[in-house]
């Protein structure tokens, strides 16, 4: 009779769908799914609904050079900056809510290396771009991409392209193609709690095959 007596007292929230994506900056379809499916999903959804990790690295390759850590990206040198960037943003910003927009407006862009300034002047101008190029050129970029690199190889099963996409910490051919075929619908799907309207009904169109190694 507790609850009858007590209407107010709080239901224990249920518990957000984790994603992780594992993506390239430059990739083609990692920018589609990302700014077309991943971002309006996030901007949908009430904040305790779902909980994104993002990690730029993809089918980089990383080498000891002479004692020092080194990156081989698959699209090239730019793309390896980009990953790095967007790793030191989050460094920096901490906030997931004040650096994805940021990495959406990068991504979304016609130059992911070169609109940093203007991106964040638009969506995050309390953070420093001193800081985030100081830790791009510095000891802390090359430490967040190790990080990244071994977060990506010990995925399991081991990532064979990307955008490559874990739900609760899983990853298999179904959810991955769930999640790229309507994002929306698969979260609204996983969550235990109460749903909010948007949860109604959602498609959305494919997307470009992923970049295989």
């Amino acid at each position: 009779q507790v609850q009858g007596r007590c209407p107010s007292l709080p239901s224990p929230a249920a518990a957000p769908v984790e994603l992780s994506l594992y993506y390239e900056s430059l990739c083609p379809a990692c920018r589609e799914f990302l700014v077309l499916k991943l971002f309006p999903t996030w901007l949908l959804l009430p904040e305790e609904m779902l909980s994104i990790t993002l990690v730029p690295y993809g089918n980089a390759q990383e080498r000891n050079v002479s004692g020092k850590l080194d990156f081989e990206c698959q699209h090239g040198p730019e793309e390896c900056l980009g990953n790095m960037m967007e790793a030191c943003l989050m460094h920096e910003a901490k906030n997931f809510s004040t650096y994805f927009p940021v990495i959406f407006c990068l991504e979304s862009g016609t130059s992911v290396t070169k609109n940093l300034e203007a991106c964040l002047q638009i969506y995050a101008p309390e953070v420093d771009s001193g800081r985030i190029a100081a830790c791009v050129q510095g000891d802390t970029g090359v430490a967040l991409m190790h990080h990244n690199a071994q977060a990506t190889q010990a995925l399991e099963p081991p990532h064979q392209y990307v955008p490559w996409i874990t739900v609760n910490g899983k990853h298999t051919d179904e959810l991955q193609a769930r999640a790229e075929a309507s994002l929306l619908g698969l979260v609204c799907h996983l969550y235990q709690g109460e749903k909010p309207e948007v949860c109604g009904s959602s498609k959305a169109p494919k997307f470009p095959a992923g970049c295989r190694r």
